[in-house]
């Protein structure tokens, strides 16, 4: 099969190439892939940093492949065979307490689809078959943009308890995990004030708030605040704390995005003082995940696709991930 295989750290790495299609073990489906997105943290695993570190090259990318069922392991379903169905990159291990209560996201042992085993930029791709969800009537092009952006999304919202009563501020808000905190902060029906380094489009009911730096967007937000939530999805350790620092009495940060900071700078003090809290999410339950197909579904968000290649185009794509139009960047494998 042909499939987008790192072989060593850089773009130069990475090639479009014929491996040995695999086969699914117990448990396990096989997907044909029509379409797969790129993400930050595959730009991690190509470039070897942060979380990115974790990949043993070589290593098909691919983290959110979304296609039909074309093979079953032992002890799958017989009826899943033909399923159109999107996969869950990251993988929990079933066994711990936190799997056991269905808090998968926390799941200590977790595996990601694309960097700890061979991913979804390819032809065919093997994935646990409770990984594997039924995409109904979603194509999958915005199948694959939802089922890993979304469910990040909506579990920050969950670990910050966010209602209709609160005024939330989302950071980043110019990327698709912006465009999807935005969104579903909407869904929610809470104030939304949008902050981005660009210029944000405009939203009925969304303020925004423009800065070209953390330390312009920190004076931005002393006038513009307090707020109950703030909403990190850039990754950015000075955005991040300009973000807790806006907060009001009680307020709750959350930051939901691949950091690309190892270091985060706060007021301890104004922390302690104003029972602020600040909480990463990085990753989704399975029913964060049901819960995101299903809002896409019915018409309630919907993902933006900001460019889409083939397969053999995908070096090309990740080198102008940065000045892509907004929104997803979809590889059509076939």
């Amino acid at each position: 099969m042909r499939a987008a295989r790192l072989q060593t750290n850089g773009l130069e790495g990475l090639h479009v190439v014929d491996v040995q299609r695999p086969a699914p073990g117990p448990g396990e489906v096989l997907v044909a892939v029509e379409a797969v997105s790129l993400n930050q943290l595959d730009l991690n695993v190509i470039a070897g940093h942060g979380p990115g570190r974790a990949a043993r090259l070589p290593r098909v990318l691919g983290l959110d492949p979304a296609g039909v069922v074309v093979e079953l392991g032992e002890g799958v379903d017989a009826g899943r065979l033909g399923q159109a169905v999107v996969a869950k990159p990251n993988i929990p291990c079933g066994d711990c307490v936190h799997c056991a209560i269905g808090h998968e996201a926390d799941c200590p042992s977790q595996t990601v689809l694309g960097v700890h085993r061979d991913g979804g930029a390819a032809e065919f791709v093997v994935v646990p078959a409770r990984n594997a969800f039924d995409r109904h009537e979603l194509d999958a092009a915005t199948a694959s943009a939802t089922v890993h952006s979304l469910p990040i999304v909506i579990n920050a919202f969950d670990a910050a308890a966010v209602t209709a009563a609160d005024r939330v501020l989302v950071t980043g808000a110019g990327g698709t995990l912006g465009h999807a905190a935005v969104a579903y902060a909407r869904l929610l029906g809470a104030t939304v004030v949008a902050a981005s380094r660009s210029e944000l489009p405009r939203t009925d009911g969304i303020e925004r708030v423009v800065a070209a730096d953390a330390g312009e967007l920190a004076e931005r937000l002393a006038e513009a605040g307090p707020f109950d939530v703030a909403i990190d999805v850039s990754g950015h350790g000075a955005t991040i704390a300009a973000g807790v620092a806006a907060l009001g009495w009680g307020g709750r940060a959350v930051f939901c995005s691949a950091s690309v900071d190892a270091r985060l700078e706060l007021d301890a003090r104004d922390l302690y003082l104003r029972r602020k809290q600040l909480r990463g999410v990085a990753s989704a339950d399975f029913e964060h995940v049901r819960r995101a197909l299903r809002h896409v579904q019915n018409g309630a968000i919907a993902p933006i696709i900001g460019s889409r290649h083939p397969l053999d185009e995908i070096v090309g794509a990740y080198r102008d991930f940065g000045a892509s139009p907004r929104g997803k960047v979809v590889i059509d494998v076939v």
